[in-house]
């Protein structure tokens, strides 16, 4: 068996943790026009593309990847939000 056939196979053997298990992840636009996007309770899940699509594709594909760690899966099996919420705030400049 080919490696692309075991990595197909493990994938496969994976979807079903986590499909339809909704998953935090925050985009950002840098600087440099692409788009950043994380997924906060993996640690290292982070990727980029030159547009949201592309970079929610790529994100995709990361926690594929680490989904086939054992570390992963379980602390993606332990997790149970029941509310997410994404604030932003702005600091105040700092007088002397």
């Amino acid at each position: 068996m080919s490696n692309r056939s075991r990595t197909a196979k493990v994938r496969k053997a994976r979807r079903p943790l986590v499909q339809g298990r909704p998953l935090p992840v925050i985009v950002e636009k840098g600087e440099d026009g692409f788009y950043v996007v994380e997924c906060p309770i993996l640690e290292g899940c982070y990727f980029q593309g030159k547009t949201i699509d592309e970079a929610l594709q790529n994100i995709r594909e990361v926690i594929e990847l680490l989904l086939e760690e054992k570390e992963s899966r379980a602390i993606l099996k332990a997790y149970r939000p029941v509310e997410i919420s994404l604030h932003t705030i702005t600091l105040l400049p700092v007088t002397n």
